[in-house]
């Protein structure tokens, strides 16, 4: 019976540890948000200070390009779009940088505009995103190919 009671208490730990571990983030947090469904997600919008980092193989050496910008996200439920509030030649002034689908552990899914090498135009790819703890500061990285890797540094204002 004792080792029957044992189990079950330690079943029970692991369960609760588990259920917190999946989802940090607790109503009421800051920086959050509780979604109809009663997930809570990071609450992306605002102004958020944007870092563009581009490199990219042209034969015979790497070349590196980085840039500034401000992108505004605004948030509905767990879908975020971005906008360049700067612009450059890649993506205008007011138009969409990045957007996506918040989960209740970060990104389900995110893509970012960049100069596609492979077709010479701007595209949206699929990206992958992490948001530090305290949702102040977001890591987007993308590597559409084996020469281009492109990489956005978002830290909110």
């Amino acid at each position: 019976m004792k080792r029957i009671l044992i189990i079950l208490i330690i079943g029970f730990v692991f369960v609760t540890v588990q259920a917190q571990m999946d989802n940090p983030l607790k109503k009421g947090m800051p920086n959050t948000v509780t979604l109809s469904t009663g997930d809570v997600v990071y609450d992306l919008n605002g102004e958020w200070d944007a870092v563009y980092d581009s490199v990219v193989y042209t034969f015979p050496n790497w070349e590196r390009e980085t840039k500034k910008d401000i992108v505004k996200i605004t948030q509905e439920g767990n879908q975020f779009v971005g906008i360049k509030l700067v612009g450059d030649e890649i993506v205008g002034k007011n138009q969409e940088t990045v957007k996506g689908e918040l989960e209740k552990n970060g990104f389900r899914k995110v893509y970012i505009v960049i100069w596609d090498t492979n077709v010479l135009r701007a595209s949206w790819a699929p990206s992958k995103a992490e948001i530090s703890e305290d949702g102040n500061k977001i890591v987007v990285k993308c590597h559409p190919n084996n020469w281009q890797k492109n990489m956005i540094v978002l830290n909110r204002k």
